[in-house]
């Protein structure tokens, strides 16, 4: 039954996605020649919601489904490892004209080569799992 829950409100964040224009590679485009505040818009607003729900989170003491506290691990500072990391994603994500959310969006709105790319961005991670033992972290 909750597997079907979670199904749902991926298939509404889907329809979300793709209405509001997020998964279009032209709006990608835009934003990366800075001619567009639209993706701007909508990145900028996920991350205030992103804020505002992990404070009320931290602050009420919510609790997990299952009845276990919420905590927030603090991430290992470092440059390198964000620096590469974002170029790969960058990179990733100009070639493919999508960012990981909307890529199965886009496969499930009709646009079938996408499944090349979530093939690529599969296989990368699972190389990833086998490598990440043997890179500097």
């Amino acid at each position: 039954m909750k597997n079907i829950l979670f199904l749902l409100i991926g298939t509404f964040f889907g329809i979300i996605m793709f209405k509001s224009e997020a998964a279009s590679w032209f709006r990608i485009y835009e934003m990366f020649q800075f001619k567009s505040f639209h993706m701007y818009g909508i990145i900028g607003s996920a991350l205030l919601t992103g804020i505002v729900i992990v404070q009320v989170i931290k602050r009420s003491e919510l609790k997990h489904i299952e009845g276990t506290p919420i905590n927030f691990l603090p991430k290992e500072k470092g440059f390198s490892r964000y620096m590469f990391g974002g170029i790969i994603f960058g990179l990733g994500w100009a070639l493919a004209g999508a960012c990981p959310g909307p890529m199965f969006t886009l496969l499930g709105a009709g646009f079938f080569p996408i499944a090349i790319v979530i093939a690529g961005a599969v296989a990368g991670t699972w190389v990833y799992g086998l490598l990440k033992n043997k890179l500097p972290h």
